[in-house]
């Protein structure tokens, strides 16, 4: 590939690898020997993860709408709920399917609550003990 940096087919490796293209397509696409790309794959292996968590975030978003349109649906069924709950005799019988309805709808809530995760070598300069050389750090997004 022409006018190509190595830096540039490292970050062409990272976006394909995210998307869990194989190394012989890589190789193809990138124009560097599949022995190459799979030393640079395990070198970028911490950028190629993260980039994978941001392609799923991508595509969760895509095909559920956004989290945030999510949770809004549920908040505005849970107002209705508990609105209309407040409006019930409790002793009523219909009243259990609208609680059991109230438990689903904060279930379907609950599980919006997933955190996405990052994860960053550690400098081996900042650290003293050569066992922490392969230490990650991780932060939630």
């Amino acid at each position: 590939m022409a006018n190509i940096t190595k830096l540039d087919q490292k970050e062409k490796l990272i976006e394909l690898r995210a998307r869990e293209v194989s190394y012989q397509r890589c190789a193809e696409e990138i124009g560097v020997s599949e022995n190459t790309l799979i030393k640079w794959g395990r070198e970028l292996a911490t950028e190629i993860n993260n980039r994978r968590q941001l392609e799923l975030d991508a595509l969760q978003e895509k095909y559920f709408v956004t989290k945030k349109k999510r949770i809004e649906f549920y908040g505005e069924q849970l107002n209705r709920f508990f609105g209309e709950l407040e409006k019930r005799d409790l002793s009523d019988i219909p009243t259990e399917k609208l609680f059991d309805l109230t438990m689903k709808t904060v279930a379907s809530l609950k599980q919006e609550e997933t955190e996405i995760i990052f994860r960053e070598k550690r400098n081996v300069e900042d650290v003293l003990n050569d066992h922490l050389e392969n230490s990650f750090v991780e932060w939630r997004g």
